[in-house]
C-alpha cells in the first residue's frame, strides 16, 4: 500500500500531461488526509479534456457523513473495485484519475526492521498512478469536497514489489498479498480517462522491475 509521496507543483504536472487549465498547487510530501493534486477527465465539457484537481488523498465515498473518516480509504484494491462500498460507485461511473507523484514510497522489512525506500521512474518522468475520484456533497451545508484514491494490486510474483511491506507471518510466501501501485504510462492516459471500464481494466498492471529507480531512503 501506498500512503506517503511526493506531489509535483502544478507546472510540472501541466507540462507533462499537456494541461492547460491552472489550478494552484505548490507540490508537497502527501499524507492520508492531506491534499493532493491529481488529474481527471473535465466535467464540464462535451470532449474530452482533462483537468487538474485539488483533493484530499484519501476517498471520501458518497455515504460518508463527514470528510473526515475513522477509516483508510487512500488505497483501494483494484480486484474489490465492483464490491467494495467506499470505492464501487466511483468505479461504476467511471470517475478515474491520475495521480502525478515525483517518487512515492514503501516500507522494506528484509532487515527485520522498517527501512523506506523511495521509487522513481528510471527515465527521470513523474509517475502517473492510476487512481479513483469523488466529489463529496455536505447535505447540510452544500459543501463540495474532492477527494482521490489510489489503485493497487497484488505483487507477489513482482521481483521488485514483493520485497515490500512488512512480511504477514499467517500466511505462506506465496500468498502474502505484497500490494504496488499501478502506473499508467502517458500514452495510455486517455484510456484511463475516458475509455470503457473494460479498457480501463486492461490496464491494470504491473510496471516491470526496469521501469523503477528505487533505493533505500
Amino acid at each position: 500500500m501506498c500512503t506517503r509521496y511526493i506531489s509535483p507543483d502544478d507546472a510540472a504536472v501541466e507540462r507533462a500531461w499537456h494541461i492547460g487549465r491552472h489550478n494552484p498547487w505548490r507540490g508537497a510530501e502527501v499524507y492520508p488526509q492531506r491534499q493532493g493534486i491529481f488529474i481527471r477527465a473535465t466535467r464540464d465539457s462535451t470532449e474530452p479534456r482533462r483537468e487538474t484537481v485539488v483533493g484530499q488523498f484519501g476517498l471520501i465515498p458518497w455515504f460518508a457523513k463527514s470528510p473526515k473518516l475513522t477509516y483508510s480509504t487512500c488505497n483501494a484494491r483494484s480486484e474489490e473495485l465492483a464490491q467494495k462500498a467506499t470505492f464501487k460507485d466511483s468505479w461504476k461511473h467511471g470517475k478515474r484519475c491520475i495521480v502525478p507523484a515525483v517518487a512515492f514510497y514503501e516500507p522494506c522489512w528484509e532487515t527485520g526492521k522498517n527501512v523506506w525506500w523511495s521509487f522513481r521512474r528510471a527515465d527521470g518522468e513523474l509517475w502517473g498512478l492510476a487512481g479513483l475520484w469523488n466529489t463529496w456533497t455536505d447535505k447540510a451545508s452544500g459543501e463540495l469536497a474532492e477527494s482521490f484514491t489510489m489503485l493497487t494490486l497484488n505483487a507477489d510474483e513482482h521481483p521488485l514489489m514483493s520485497r515490500m511491506h512488512r512480511p504477514d507471518p499467517k500466511r505462506p510466501p506465496h500468498m502474502q498479498d505484497k500490494r504496488s501501485v499501478i502506473p499508467v504510462d502517458f500514452e495510455d492516459v486517455d484510456q484511463w480517462l475516458f475509455g470503457t471500464q473494460q479498457e480501463a481494466v486492461e490496464l491494470i498492471r504491473p510496471a516491470p522491475p526496469k521501469a523503477f529507480d528505487a533505493v533505500p531512503n
